[in-house]
């Protein structure tokens, strides 16, 4: 899940929220979308394997 920050920079969360917090984990802050969307496709990835 990508969100756009105030600052134009964007932030990967995690879909499930964190039951401790109650809010969504974040996985990190990237420049571009393409740079998240990459990452989350990472995150994806090594959550399977």
């Amino acid at each position: 899940m990508i969100r756009k920050l105030v600052s134009g920079k964007y932030r990967l969360y995690s879909r499930k929220k964190n039951p401790k917090t109650g809010r969504r984990r974040n996985l990190g802050t990237f420049a571009s979308r393409g740079a998240a969307e990459k990452h989350e496709r990472a995150v994806q990835y090594f959550k399977r394997h």
